[in-house]
């Protein structure tokens, strides 16, 4: 890193949490001798890079530590398919259900209606479900009988 940064016409400037990645003798080495600076974040300027910090994180740990990362291609390709899915199929609870995309081209205002409406009914699939289905105590809710009866005589099998 010394050798190539001695080449660059500008000082590069890089915003860094904290982490020990960061503060370290060999980065403050590079900070002294003029190669990099280096600007905290939330100490120097209050904003930070925790957002991006946070998509990388999830694209190493849902996606490629799960892939064989076997060629510069594959990679490369991985994190094509991640990127695009990550901005136009995955919701994201911060966006309450929307996409980056949907965000960033306004079309957003269906999702929460959609999703509201997907919430009903699978709440009324489950409840349809449930009610067919029969522990062996319980009647089915068509049988005309109801539950205590069903209890009465399930108690008086096993007495």
């Amino acid at each position: 890193m010394k050798e190539s940064g001695k080449n660059l016409e500008s000082t590069p400037t890089v915003v860094v949490d904290s982490g020990v990645e960061n503060i370290n003798r060999e980065v403050d080495q590079l900070v002294v001798d003029g190669l990099l600076e280096r600007i905290l974040a939330q100490v120097q300027v209050s904003f930070s890079n925790s957002m991006i910090e946070a998509f990388w994180r999830s694209l190493r740990h849902q996606w490629l530590y799960l892939n064989t990362l076997d060629s510069k291609a594959n990679l490369l390709r991985l994190v094509d398919f991640y990127v695009d899915q990550h901005n136009s199929v995955m919701p994201h609870s911060a966006f309450a259900g929307a996409t980056p995309d949907e965000i960033y081209h306004g079309r957003r205002d269906h999702v929460r209606d959609d999703l509201a409406a997907a919430g009903r009914e699978a709440k009324r699939t489950r409840m349809e479900e449930n009610r067919r289905a029969s522990c062996g105590v319980c009647p089915p809710p068509d049988s005309g009988q109801t539950a205590s009866d069903s209890h009465a005589v399930a108690i008086a099998n096993t007495g």
